[in-house]
């Protein structure tokens, strides 16, 4: 008998990565996705395969998933600023009530669960770099709040089903990714950048550039998650790629691969927007053996050749707008 996974939030950005590496790895996968900020164009090459189902299922309602499951791994949530703005409810909802029918599921079915959380538990950090036991500087009443507290309450809740029920569970916190099925116009550094380049635009850097990123690509990232999941190990783990580098230089990274003879231009920093984020990945390479190996330049090559190769109409998208009585 094949193993069975549920991927929530599968038709996103990570979870149709994670979908491809299951299925790879000889498992049953149930996507799982509302399509809230999902697309269906990221699954639709394995639709055709017998070890994949798709549901259309928002997880802050019950689950429902007959016969056996052994694994879930929780990554349903707007994860871009520009989305969890425009929704704030649901992202703080899917991180609650969706982390809570998650657990419950698991409970109930003796599945093991692992969480997808964020280097923005961290918040604005005082530390450098961020360690897995640094507890975060995050405002809670702050418009990023909705997201960072989604993320650090859906840890609370694992723990307390760990500890209380006992049941098996593992904590990601995931730091900025990058890579094919990103959309160009989420909002973050990356897709924005190779976007404005794409269409002769100029390049906007908000402050002036000094602050810091760290960026995984996305193989990288799905197989330390991987590796987490089958581990034995139940408190956080950062996954993330500790090579730092400033908005500004990352931008001038982007212009030169472009080859667009555009400009750099400065904005006013949003609000809370954190100015560092490196990730300790002591625990990973200890516990996991994990460490990332595609460099920035290869990593950058993939994906700008991955958008360049879309219809140029998705160049042109706007940011999506949500229309919710919630």
């Amino acid at each position: 008998m094949k193993k069975k996974v549920l991927i929530t939030g599968a038709a996103g950005f990570l979870g149709s990565h994670l979908c491809d590496k299951f299925i790879a790895e000889g498992y049953k996968v149930i996507g799982m996705d509302n399509l809230i900020t999902g697309d269906l164009k990221n699954l639709e090459h394995l639709f055709a395969n017998p070890d994949f189902e798709f549901y259309h299922h928002d997880v802050t309602k019950y689950i429902h998933i007959p016969g056996q499951l052994d694994y879930i791994l929780h990554f349903a949530s707007p994860a871009s600023p520009i989305d969890y703005l425009k929704i704030p409810i649901q992202t703080l909802k899917v991180g609650a009530m969706g982390t809570h029918n998650c657990l419950g599921l698991a409970k109930d079915k003796g599945a093991r669960m692992l969480v997808a959380s964020t280097s923005e538990v961290y918040g604005d950090p005082l530390v450098h770099p961020q360690t897995e036991e640094y507890w975060g500087n995050v405002n809670p009443v702050g418009p990023r709040g909705v997201y960072d507290e989604a993320k650090r309450y859906m840890e609370s809740i694992t723990m307390a089903y760990h500890t209380f029920h006992k049941v098996d569970t593992r904590i990601v916190r995931i730091f900025n990714t990058y890579g094919p099925r990103m959309r160009l116009n989420d909002g973050r550094a990356l897709p924005a950048f190779i976007g404005q380049a794409l269409r002769g635009e100029n390049i906007t850097v908000f402050g002036d550039g000094s602050q810091t990123r760290s960026f995984c690509f996305v193989s990288d990232l799905v197989e330390g998650i991987y590796r987490l999941l089958l581990s034995n190990y139940a408190l956080p783990v950062n996954i993330g790629n500790p090579n730092e580098i400033s908005l500004k230089d990352f931008a001038e990274e982007v212009l030169a691969l472009t080859g667009n003879a555009v400009k750099i231009v400065y904005k006013p920093l949003p609000v809370d927007d954190p100015k560092q984020r490196q990730p300790d990945i002591t625990k990973a390479k200890t516990l996991l053996n994990w460490e990332p190996e595609v460099s920035r330049k290869e990593g950058l090559q993939r994906t700008y050749d991955y958008f360049k190769s879309l219809p140029s109409e998705e160049w042109y998208k706007q940011p999506k707008e949500f229309v919710s009585n919630k």
